[in-house]
């Protein structure tokens, strides 16, 4: 049966574009389907050429099924990405040999119950980012498990998965959490509080905010936006369907956050080197 292989660029980026059809065509020579839009079908992994924008738009085809996003880095930071560009044709070789192990990235539920009881919902790999959208505050109660924990005037607050905890909420202030750790997090960003310290819960317990004003906003991603008014109760729980990410090496989540973070480690030693 022919081997089916998805292909994901970024929409303006020419680097990217030009490479994901060199990348397409050479797979096509090696014997591979490729498909490059509509639904997912049977390909067996999705490979990324963009940012982390980009990748999080991929998700939404994966996210369900156990085929994973493998990143190639044509952004910034590219937290989410597995390689740099130059290392294209190490990928196409690696996809041919099936050499690719499954990182499993715990996604969020989210839910929205309006005042007047009408309820949406969605869900996130990130975070939910509940924001002033051009107000000067916002007025907010956050809860636990249905137990007030706070209430304040803020900016923004997150519920943060441990993928997310490298992203918006790192630069709020956030925890830097390990993504095979199972937890969610509750970040108020610019509060008028005396707590207003980020939170971390278990995989079973559930985060609420009440917001008690109008003009906020609710985004997930940066891609998919809630309604939200005075009297909405937002909640995040952890969602039965992860994400799954390929890794082409065994480098630990150490080591990508010192890279991708260009974090200073000097005059550090490895005792087991001694």
């Amino acid at each position: 049966m022919t081997r089916e292989i998805y292909v994901v660029e970024h929409k303006y980026r020419p680097d990217a574009q030009q490479s994901a059809a060199a990348m397409s065509a050479e797979l096509t020579r090696q014997g591979f389907h490729v498909r490059r839009s509509g639904p997912l079908g049977e390909a067996e992994i999705v490979v990324v050429l963009g940012g982390d924008g980009t990748i999080l738009a991929a998700t939404e085809l994966t996210r369900g099924t156990e085929v994973p996003i493998v990143g190639i880095n044509y952004g910034h930071v590219g937290f989410l990405a597995e390689v740099e560009p130059e290392g294209l044709p190490r990928v196409v070789e690696q996809i041919t040999a099936r050499q690719w192990t499954l990182d499993r990235r715990m996604t969020m539920d989210i839910d929205v119950t309006l005042a007047d009881g009408s309820r949406s919902r969605t869900w996130t790999l990130n975070e939910a980012a509940l924001d002033k959208a051009g107000m000067p505050m916002i007025e907010v109660s956050l809860g636990v498990d249905g137990r007030g924990v706070s209430s304040f005037s803020c900016d923004s607050v997150l519920m943060a998965t441990p993928t997310g905890s490298t992203a918006y909420s790192f630069s709020a202030g956030g925890p830097v959490v390990w993504p095979d750790v199972e937890a969610m997090l509750l970040i108020p960003v610019a509060a008028h509080a005396l707590f207003t310290r980020p939170l971390v819960v278990g995989p079973q317990s559930e985060l609420e905010i009440v917001i008690d004003t109008d003009g906020a906003r609710l985004v997930c991603d940066g891609r998919r936006e809630l309604p939200v008014a005075a009297g909405s109760l937002i909640t995040a729980r952890k969602s039965d369907h992860p994400v799954y990410l390929a890794r082409l090496n065994d480098t630990p989540f150490s080591g990508r956050l010192v890279k991708k973070f260009d974090l200073p480690v000097r005059g550090w030693r490895d005792r087991r080197r001694r």
